[in-house]
Order: structure tokens, then C-alpha cells, then sequence
């Protein structure tokens, strides 16, 4: 046996250290430890005994460009599933994922610029493209070892073996449906690919099953809901505002005082208030499953769901709305590209970030301030429909990431078309400079839901007079490294007058913007057909919900 040079046992080595590294890439911020380098991976062991074997052949090379396809593949699912686990606390679903790297990419678009944006696009596909030569290299200097005979014959045993194992791994898992989706710090990577495969299964069950239940709703098509309401409805979404500002002393602290305040404001104002939370579908971002979650009485906890509810034909709170006497508005300051799902969601008016007369400067990706957001509704839909109630759903997106700069607070009368701004834009640092420090960006982050809530809570106070009815929430908790709260609780807060809250006195929530620490987790999709029941005068039989689903149960 001829001993191989000191230069091919190093590329032999890089070679079979790169392979390991690929292998054991970590799924989950929680295996990201030095530990996972010591993993052992059954697919490392079968290619370095295979790829001996199967030699530099032209089957060898069809079969090394097969598996480098497969592996880049995996890298990039794992990737994804990193990404996902850190910003929504769960694994990257490819039925329903893939639109969300639009949504990314404005995202950062918002954040860093166009440039910056589109240049980070190519860094990534470029990495991909390394990635693959690189792995169809380390698998050539492999598959180029010379064995002798003996030793081939058993590196080729060796590996039936190993991959014996490893199926008997694979069939482990898939004996077991619905599978735990990417537990971190598996060694088995290509368990990655097959619970992939688990779980766009499981994800197709689970839609037509949502179908189903979508054709069921009592409230389908009839006439003379919600009539206890005299007066417009506001449901306002207020960006990131999650259960962490009254429970984490980091946000409590500040956020904990300005709620009381704003409880003792509204009571002097001549208008009541009560709160309890929701669970919300999401964590850290998709804020329009939350949307969906509220308007349809459905968990819409994913991008697959969000479509089918889209496509169901089921009638939203806005719908039955707008059957009910209502003029349907959505005020969606976020919205700068084409929406074309609306037309399907039972909005008379829809007003993207275009329509709303802000000639301001952005706040990096968020469009214009809440304030101008709100009283932009107010000039645009609640004046203009003065002969009919509104049934409007606004989004307050100041407190959206990055979370720089923070806007403040200018007379109502001196908002103009929002060029006051100006200076507020253009002022502190760039998102790349304070996302470098965590506990910086958390300060922004709760500086921002104090400036949404400052703004509602004064909102409310301006039209004290003729009071409308306020449904705000939270749309979901921020990503878990600034919310510090892996929690999907939300507050919500109902304010109007009192005779009119009267209606869900039975509820069991709290008289004050803070809700009590017993106060009920309701899930989100029980607020639609809770709203219905409460202010609805008539309802068809067996609509009403259980009393343990207002208490949270």
C-alpha cells in the first residue's frame, strides 16, 4: 500500500472536516454551542466510507453531484430553520414559508437600503454557490482515495452497515406522525429532509381540516348582528406589543406606570376601559396572521392557513360588519406594494401607506408615525362617512423593527401632511449601528411601545366626546432575544363608554389598562364570535360560546 502524500492527507482532511462541519450545522439557537462539534454524524461516517468506493467514475460523479444538490439543500433548510426558530420560535415550513422571503427582503430593504439589500441578496446566493463547490470538491479528494482491494470491500460493508442504522433512524421517525419538528441538536442531519417531508404532509392534513371547519359558521349570512353598537369601531393592532411590557421589569418598569396613568386619564375622561390578554398566532413577526387570527375566529397560526383562509370564501368580523350597517375600513400604514387579498377580507375602503397623504420622510422601514396614522383615519374614513358607523382595522406600526428612531408626540393640529417629522427621521443612529448592541435595541423597542401606546391612549381621550369603541391589541410578542418572553400572550384592551362595556361585564376582565395577574388568556380567535355574542342582539342557536372559552378555558 502506497502512503499517500503529506499534502492529499491534508486535503483528505479539510476535505473530511468540512463534511463534518456541513453535517453537523446546528438547526436551533440552542445547540450553537462548542459542544456540537464533538456530534458524531452517521452520514459523515457513511461518506467516508462510500466515497472510497464509489470512486471518480462517471457513476461516482453522477452520484457525488446528487448528494451535493441534497447536502447544499439541507444547509439551506437548516439555515432557514435557524432563522425561523430565532424571529418566530419555530422551524421553517416550505408549504408556507417561501412568500415570507419577499417580506424579508423589505424588511431589510427598510433597514439597511436598497443597495444594501439587494447586496446582501447576491451575498447569499453566492455563499450558496460556495457552498456546493465546496462540497463537490471535499467529496472528489474522497472519492479520489486510493483503497486497496481488501479495504474497499470493507469500507463498502462498512458503509451498508452505517446506512442500515440510519435507516432504521429514519424509520424511527417516521413511525411516529405527527414527528417533534427539528428537536435541536439531532446527529442524524438527514432527519432534517425527512421531517421536512413529515411535515409538509401533516401541514396538508391540517388544511383540509381548516377548510372544513371554515365552511362551518353559524353566523354565515345573517342579517342584524352586532346592533347593541351605536357608534364606530376601531380595531387597532399596535405593533410588537406583547405581554412582556407588564410581566419583564426591563419593559415593566417603564410601561407598567404609563398604562396606570393612561387608566386614571381615561377614567377622567368619562370612558372605561377592561383588559384581560390573547394568545396570539404568531411570535416575533407575520403580523397579518394575527389579522387574519382576529377576523376570521380561526387560529391562522401559519402562511398555508393564511392562504386557505384567503380562499375559503368564510365571512370576517368585517364582513358581517359591513351587513350589519357598517362602513369597512382598513388603515395599513405598512402596506407599500400590492395587496390584492383585501378584496376577499369584507373592506368598503382600503388605504395602504400611499393613500394615507403622509409627505414625510420614513422612519427607515416604518412608513410614517402612529400618530399621523391615526389621524390620517379620522380625515380619510371617520369625517368623510359621518351619515354611517365605521368598522375600521388600523395598524400602528412605529414599535415595528428596527426600532430606530423613535417618533414623539406634536399637537394634533400641527400634523399637517407629516413633513414636521423630518427631523425626528433623520435623528440618532442607523439601525446597523444600534443593532449591534442587544440591550441597546430592547431600550429602543421600549421606548417605541410606550410612544404607540401614548398615542392611542391620547387618541382616546381626543374624541372623549363622542367616544368610539377601541378593541386594542397586540399583535404578537417581539422575537424572544428582545422580548425576553417566549410567551404568545398579547394584552388587549376594550375603551368606550360605560353602558356600552356593560355588555361584557360577564367576561371576567379587568377594569384598568393593566390586566390583573388572574385575568383571562383567551385564545384570538375567540374574539370575533365573542364580540358577535356580546353586542348582537338575536343570535341563530348554538352560537353562543361557552362560558369557558370567555375565562380562558
Amino acid at each position: 500500500m502506497t502512503l499517500p502524500s503529506p499534502r492529499a492527507a491534508w486535503r483528505a482532511l479539510l476535505a473530511a472536516a468540512l463534511l463534518h462541519i456541513v453535517l453537523i450545522q446546528p438547526n436551533h439557537p440552542a445547540a450553537m454551542t462548542w459542544g456540537a462539534l464533538s456530534v458524531l454524524s452517521l452520514e459523515w461516517v457513511v461518506l467516508l466510507l462510500a466515497l472510497p468506493v464509489l470512486g471518480d467514475g462517471r457513476l461516482g460523479r453522477v452520484i457525488r453531484a446528487l448528494l451535493t444538490a441534497v447536502l447544499t439543500l439541507i444547509v439551506v433548510l437548516k439555515s432557514a430553520d435557524f432563522a425561523m426558530f430565532t424571529s418566530f420560535t419555530r422551524g421553517f415550513n416550505p408549504v408556507g414559508d417561501l412568500p415570507l422571503l419577499a417580506a424579508a427582503f423589505r424588511l431589510l430593504w427598510g433597514s439597511v437600503g436598497l443597495l444594501g439589500a439587494i447586496g446582501a441578496l447576491i451575498g447569499t446566493v453566492l455563499a450558496i454557490v460556495a457552498l456546493a463547490a465546496s462540497l463537490w470538491w471535499a467529496m472528489g479528494v474522497w472519492a479520489r482515495v486510493a483503497l486497496p482491494r481488501p479495504a474497499l470491500i470493507a469500507a463498502g460493508a462498512g458503509a451498508v452497515l452505517t446506512m442500515g442504522l440510519a435507516v432504521m433512524d429514519v424509520g424511527a421517525i417516521m413511525a411516529r406522525w405527527p414527528v417533534p419538528f427539528n428537536a435541536p441538536g439531532t446527529a442524524f442531519t438527514a432527519r432534517v429532509g425527512v421531517e421536512r417531508v413529515a411535515l409538509i404532509r401533516n401541514t396538508l392534513a391540517d388544511l383540509r381540516a381548516f377548510n372544513a371547519l371554515a365552511r362551518t359558521d353559524p353566523f354565515a349570512a345573517r342579517a342584524g348582528l352586532l346592533d347593541k353598537i351605536d357608534r364606530d369601531v376601531l380595531v387597532i393592532f399596535v405593533e410588537s406589543y406583547g405581554r412582556t411590557s407588564l410581566d419583564t421589569p426591563f419593559y415593566a418598569q417603564e410601561h407598567r406606570p404609563l398604562l396606570a396613568n393612561a387608566t386614571r386619564r381615561l377614567e377622567q375622561a368619562g370612558l372605561a376601559v377592561q383588559s384581560a390578554y390573547l394568545s396570539s398566532p404568531t411570535r416575533g413577526g407575520q403580523s397579518w396572521l394575527a389579522h387574519a387570527t382576529f377576523a376570521n375566529g380561526m387560529r391562522v397560526d401559519g402562511q398555508a392557513r393564511y392562504q386557505a383562509a384567503i380562499a375559503s370564501g368564510r365571512e370576517t368580523l368585517f364582513h358581517i360588519a359591513a351587513r350589519s350597517g357598517f362602513h369597512t375600513a382598513a388603515v395599513m400604514p405598512a402596506i407599500t406594494l400590492d395587496w390584492p387579498e383585501a378584496a376577499s377580507m369584507g373592506f368598503d375602503t382600503i388605504l395602504p401607506a400611499a393613500d394615507l397623504g403622509y409627505r414625510g420622510l420614513p422612519f427607515n422601514w416604518v412608513t410614517m408615525p402612529d400618530q399621523f396614522t391615526l389621524a390620517a383615519m379620522d380625515r380619510l374614513v371617520r369625517e368623510p362617512v359621518s351619515d354611517q358607523r365605521v368598522f375600521a382595522q388600523v395598524a400602528l406600526i412605529s414599535s415595528h423593527a428596527p426600532w430606530v428612531p423613535i417618533p414623539r408626540m406634536i399637537p394634533w393640529e400641527e400634523l399637517g401632511d407629516g413633513s414636521i417629522f423630518n427631523d425626528m427621521a433623520m435623528s440618532g443612529d442607523r439601525p446597523d449601528v444600534v443593532w449591534r448592541d442587544h440591550d441597546r435595541v430592547r431600550d429602543q423597542y421600549r421606548m417605541s411601545i410606550s410612544y404607540a401606546l401614548e398615542v392611542v391612549v391620547d387618541y382616546a381621550i381626543r374624541h372623549a366626546d363622542d367616544p368610539p369603541l377601541m378593541i386594542v391589541l397586540g399583535d404578537h410578542q417581539a422575537a424572544g432575544f428582545i422580548a425576553l418572553d417566549e410567551r404568545s400572550d398579547v394584552p388587549i384592551h376594550l375603551i368606550g363608554p360605560a353602558d356600552l362595556l356593560d355588555h361584557v361585564a360577564d367576561w371576567g376582565w379587568t377594569r384598568s389598562m393593566i390586566p390583573a395577574a388572574t385575568a383571562p388568556v383567551l385564545p384570538m380567535e375567540a374574539m370575533r364570535d365573542l364580540l358577535i355574542e356580546a353586542f348582537s342582539t338575536t343570535l341563530p342557536t348554538g352560537a353562543s360560546l361557552p362560558r369557558d372559552a370567555v375565562n380562558g378555558g
